[in-house]
């Protein structure tokens, strides 16, 4: 599944993962290879990038969307840092 992770100012991630765990505003849920068409609001919490089964990466993120569409995940919010491990 690609996955893009944008802000007004920068593409903060672009590539390939296993899936990804976010924040909405109903609750936690996650994306992974070939999900349904979807639109969904999120809130402020923590991103989850699922780059394989074993492996992952976090930021922190403030409100936004994501859309789910042919395989292709975009998360649009209004700012975004990677958490430390």
């Amino acid at each position: 599944m690609k996955l893009e992770i944008l802000t007004p100012e920068q593409k903060i991630f672009s590539g390939d993962v296993y899936g990804v765990q976010l924040p909405g505003i109903s609750g936690l849920f996650e994306v992974l290879d070939k999900h349904a068409p979807l639109v969904s609001a999120l809130k402020s919490g923590s991103l989850k990038v699922l780059t394989d089964k074993n492996n992952s990466t976090s930021y922190s993120i403030q409100g936004g969307f994501v859309e789910v569409l042919n395989n292709k995940t975009t998360v649009l919010v209004e700012g975004a840092s990677e958490k430390e491990k």
